[in-house]
């Protein structure tokens, strides 16, 4: 009978320590899964960047396509400059006087159509003086004429230099000026007042 008591202790141990065992292991709390989704209204939601974005914008910082740019004249600026201008065209250096005389007919022609005003030959109440220089180069049957044109202001001060070439038709037995049509004289005026017009405006919206 007495090895029958010592025999059980034992086991009544051990029912009673498993026992109390799972009894902790009941009063755990159970694992969570980690939220891998933000909470709809959360602060700490976080927003994902759109592709090309970013990273952190500034608010109100330039564009690249827009920085330093320097914007155009409008249509109005340009009149109103144009309007303001009274040009002087001065004598025409190197050239013949039968291929300056269509050049400074088609210049006076082309700044009054641009809404330039022409001053007299004294410059007085000039605003702009414009002073040309020509030659001719010969190379077998071709010639060019070379122009170069000053921009002067009332007081004598270089403004803008305007600088170009223009090849003249073939014409058989003829070099230098003789070989000059009018023809290639005003489209060379052509091109000088739409440069001239260009670099006023230019000065109006800087």
């Amino acid at each position: 009978m007495r090895r029958s008591c010592l025999t059980i202790a034992p086991l009544l141990v051990a029912l009673a320590l498993s026992a109390c065992n799972r009894a902790n292991d009941a009063l755990q709390p159970a694992p969570t899964a980690q939220a891998t989704q933000p909470i709809p209204g959360s602060t700490a939601a976080t927003t994902t960047a759109q592709p090309g974005a970013p990273a952190n914008p500034i608010a109100g910082a330039p564009t690249p396509a827009t920085a330093g740019a320097t914007p155009a004249a409008t249509p109005a600026q340009m009149a109103a400059v144009l309007g303001q201008t009274r040009l002087q065209i001065a004598p025409i250096v190197g050239a013949s006087v039968e291929a300056a005389t269509p050049l400074t007919q088609r210049l006076a022609a082309r700044a009054k159509e641009s809404g330039i005003t022409l001053a007299g030959s004294a410059g007085q109440g000039a605003t702009h003086v414009l002073k040309g220089y020509f030659s001719t180069i010969s190379e077998g049957k071709d010639t060019t004429v070379i122009y170069v044109w000053d921009v002067y202001d009332p007081a004598g001060t270089r403004l803008h230099r305007i600088n170009g070439q223009q090849k003249a038709p073939v014409v058989s037995g003829a070099e230098g000026w003789a070989a000059v049509p009018p023809a290639t004289m005003q489209a060379i005026a052509d091109q000088t007042i739409a440069q001239l017009t260009s670099w006023l405006a230019g000065r109006t919206a800087g």
